[in-house]
């Protein structure tokens, strides 16, 4: 019974900001861009930023999760390649939303209710080892002459650098800032979780067939890296708990944008992305038992 009561508060909490956030999208509609502009601009980078910049957080600590979490985005994309052509999809469709996961809008709240602060510097190095994969290979992956500085991705990679510049010069912000920064960058956590219940409000049934293809493989292939790699990681309990967290995780919400943005079948990726974070209410639980500090 602890366990369903602690898998219950780590979900439900998610469950109610999605689920507003899909009621409301289905009342209201809203233009979410703007928000998530925001979120992507300022909210995500300052989160990262806070997590990064306090002088206690010793980057070094997380060098073997860093590599687990890049061999896990490109073991994944190995696997689902050829069972793609097997299926019958294009690799371009298929193979980034299996590789490049929900990291932010799902991860970041779910690690933060799962496991608490001691957690988010883990949660936080997974998501910029993705970002950083998605805006190089992702791109390249669909255009070959793709830029990798661009408007999405120069937030979050001059956050990554100032942060780890104070870091590593043991430099602070005054407690006044601290607590502003602190209070700006948890805006994001609820505001991700009510943007993907905005999204999933607009779920279509088709391309039913490569989006339940997607909901099995994501996860299966990142659980199936995640332990074939933890033997020779030897992640400690609670890095090896994000990293499970992190290999069982849906497609990213950005796969959409980003195949939107290069034409690259939206319609599809958007049904993939889309009943893949509805089946992951399934996934998560189950995940969660796995994680040795649950």
């Amino acid at each position: 019974m602890e366990v369903i009561s602690r898998i219950l508060d780590t979900m439900v909490p998610v469950l109610i900001i999605v689920s507003i956030g899909a009621a409301y999208a289905r009342y209201k509609n809203p233009d979410m861009r703007v928000t998530n502009q925001l979120n992507m601009d300022l909210f995500v980078p300052i989160l990262i930023f806070a997590s990064f910049s306090d002088a206690e957080f010793d980057l070094m600590l997380y060098t073997d999760l860093a590599i687990g979490g890049l061999l896990v985005i490109l073991g994944s994309g190995l696997l689902v390649w050829p069972l793609s052509r097997l299926l019958g999809y294009d690799p371009r469709t298929f193979v980034p939303p299996a590789m490049f996961t929900n990291t932010g809008n799902l991860g970041l709240p779910l690690v933060y209710l799962a496991f608490g602060d001691a957690a988010m510097p883990a949660i936080v190095v997974l998501f910029v080892i993705e970002m950083v994969m998605h805006f190089t290979l992702g791109f390249y992956i669909l255009d070959r002459k793709a830029r990798v500085l661009n408007g999405l991705s120069i937030p979050t990679l001059i956050a990554t650098v100032a942060a780890l510049s104070m870091n590593i010069l043991n430099i602070k912000l005054p407690p006044m800032l601290d607590t502003g920064v602190d209070f700006l960058g948890e805006v994001c956590i609820p505001l991700m979780l009510f943007a993907l219940g905005v999204r999933m409000a607009s779920v279509k049934w088709n391309d039913l067939p490569i989006a339940l293809w997607c909901s099995l493989l994501t996860p299966l292939t990142g659980l199936i890296l995640v332990f074939a790699l933890q033997p020779f990681l030897r992640l400690e309990p609670l890095q090896y708990s994000v990293f499970i967290l992190f290999g069982a995780l849906p497609p990213a919400v950005l796969n959409f944008m980003v195949a939107e943005r290069y034409g690259q079948e939206p319609a599809k990726v958007a049904s993939m992305v889309l009943i893949s974070n509805m089946v992951t209410i399934a996934v998560m639980p189950m995940a969660l038992l796995l994680a040795p500090s649950f």
